[in-house]
């Protein structure tokens, strides 16, 4: 998979506080990483008839190599199979395109996801005779939103030295988060979603969910930093979103309400001028409105491991680097 991730601000950069997280503007940074990302499904019986049904993803584990220069990111990564052997869970065929971007005071997260092929967890929940996983190839999700953050301490934090590698926080700071964040999506089988052993109600069967939530959040970021050089960096936003769900089975309902959902990241590692090593995690769960007594949410996660090394270009490939970047004629 190749992803480009251009920031979405071209405008001259605020200026920030030397003191407390530097810039590489005239260098590449340049990277190998291993990544996963995975988007869940959890089905929680408010009534208690049946164990939470946690389905899950078989995406694969990529490894991949990267580069930054100014406003720009271009990855390329791969899922080898020595890095994912075949252990039962079944195929899943996925598009995951997922764009965190750092512009000056502001954090973007952009999600479009297209999930086909899912499994029980843990193994052996409902798995049939001679099977590890209870695997539904038919069963198909779909999330698609964005969440908005204003950082309000941008001189001082830095969310690109933990993310992006393209900055270095030499001091500790946080700042307050405030935004907004809108998701909705589907998640739907040929079949109900619950296993038929596990249903002891039949008129409670669904095979669709159908989901829209937005509303305004908030939360606060933070990096630790040990002697300048290691960091330990951690955000939390919640959201009150307001939306509806719409749940098919006998009879399609529908029902309204106002859900608390939360946003988290998290990053620990070395930073310095030439190299940096960390790993990161991105979640988000957003809570479905409740319909006939199941409470059921959407989990998104990546996390990575990146290892960087910094660069001055030389004349030539300079050139060709300012040639391509919009930025470099607004200065």
């Amino acid at each position: 998979m190749i992803c480009a991730f251009p920031s979405t601000e071209l405008r001259a950069q605020i200026q920030n506080d030397t003191s407390y997280f530097e810039r590489f503007p005239e260098m590449v940074t340049g990277r190998m990483y291993m990544s996963r990302k995975y988007t869940g499904v959890d089905i929680n019986d408010r009534l208690g008839e049946i164990s939470t049904l946690r389905y899950r993803p078989n995406s694969t584990l990529n490894l991949g190599v990267g580069a930054s220069y100014n406003v720009f990111t271009l990855n390329l990564a791969l899922g080898f199979g020595f890095l994912n052997p075949e252990v039962g869970k079944g195929d899943t065929k996925y598009l995951d395109a997922q764009v965190h971007a750092y512009p000056d005071k502001w954090a973007i997260d952009g999600f479009a996801q297209i999930y086909n092929g899912y499994h029980l967890v843990p193994e052996g929940d409902f798995a049939i005779e001679n099977e590890n996983y209870y695997y539904r190839p038919d069963m198909k999700v779909r999330e698609f939103g964005a969440s908005v953050k204003y950082v309000f301490n941008g001189e001082k934090f830095s969310y690109k030295a933990a993310f992006l590698q393209t900055e270095w926080q030499k001091k500790s700071a946080g700042s307050l988060l405030v935004g907004g964040e809108v998701f909705g999506g589907l998640a739907k089988g040929d079949s109900s979603l619950i296993p038929s052993q596990a249903m002891i109600d039949p008129s409670r069967d669904f095979d669709k969910l159908f989901f829209v939530e937005a509303g305004p959040n908030i939360g606060y970021a933070y990096t630790l930093v040990i002697d300048q050089h290691y960091f330990v960096m951690g955000s939390a936003t919640g959201n009150i979103g307001v939306g509806f769900t719409n749940q098919y089975g006998l009879e399609k309902t529908t029902n309204w309400s106002v859900n608390a959902n939360y946003f988290l990241k998290a990053s620990v590692g070395y930073n310095s001028e030439r190299w940096a090593v960390n790993a990161n995690y991105v979640y988000s769960k957003v809570r479905l409105a409740k319909n006939n007594d199941f409470n059921n949410s959407i989990l998104t996660g990546n996390y990575r491991l990146n290892l960087i090394y910094r660069f001055i270009p030389g004349p030539k490939g300079k050139k060709v680097l300012d040639a391509i970047n919009p930025y470099h004629y607004l200065k």
